[in-house]
């Protein structure tokens, strides 16, 4: 399980985080290792902008420096930055569509999120069906806020739950695969001090 550096120079980096891999360290000792402080130990200056879940794989950009940081957090903030990944859903889709339902973290489960209309934060998230595998769909999904475990929860609210998922899903979708089937493919966003537009792509390894 190998990070792979797609991106660097003096101001960030982008790099590919395995499915399996923590994005920052955990509370436990066991859970240290992760894909940040595996960056630190060859660039010192990176530091996190962003996260992916555990079981999720794909493109993160760090920054290098806390100049860099607060750009490119800013940049997530006002939504200059663009994210699109690929999942496996259970269930037949067709077409393309928007998910438009509130979450809240359900605190009793931590880490679960879950839809609460009444308190929940505003999420938006807009997918796409590229391809049918038996009765899955290959889709593409595109995080329009980036709430905890938005996509998976989202799906799961429509009736399509991601292959995989241990949080979400029922225990014969869960079955499908050994890991989630949730991979960050592409991420575009504004290089920090030129302003230049930036694009990442890294294929679904499932």
């Amino acid at each position: 399980m190998a990070e792979t550096v797609l991106y660097i120079d003096d101001h960030m980096l982008v790099a590919e985080k395995p499915a399996g891999l923590l994005s920052v360290p955990g509370r436990l000792p066991e859970n240290k290792d992760c894909l940040i402080t595996r960056l630190q130990a060859d660039y010192p200056d990176a530091l996190t902008v962003h996260r992916l879940d555990m079981a999720t794989s794909g493109l993160m950009v760090f920054a290098r420096g806390a100049e860099a940081l607060r750009t490119l957090s800013k940049a997530f903030a006002d939504r200059q930055v663009s994210k699109r990944y690929i999942a496996v859903v259970a269930g037949r889709l067709e077409g393309q569509g928007e998910v438009d339902l509130p979450l809240i973290t359900d605190w009793p489960n931590r880490p679960r999120q879950m839809v609460d209309h009444e308190i929940g934060k505003p999420s938006l998230t807009r997918w796409r069906a590229l391809a049918h595998d038996g009765a899955n769909t290959r889709v593409e999904l595109e995080p329009v806020t980036g709430r905890s475990h938005q996509l998976r929860v989202h799906m799961m609210a429509i009736g399509h739950p991601i292959a995989g998922d241990v949080f979400y899903a029922p225990p014969d979708i869960e079955a499908l695969s050994p890991r989630l089937l949730l991979h960050a493919e592409y991420l575009s966003l504004p290089h920090p001090v030129s302003g230049e537009a930036m694009d990442f792509r890294s294929p679904a390894p499932f």
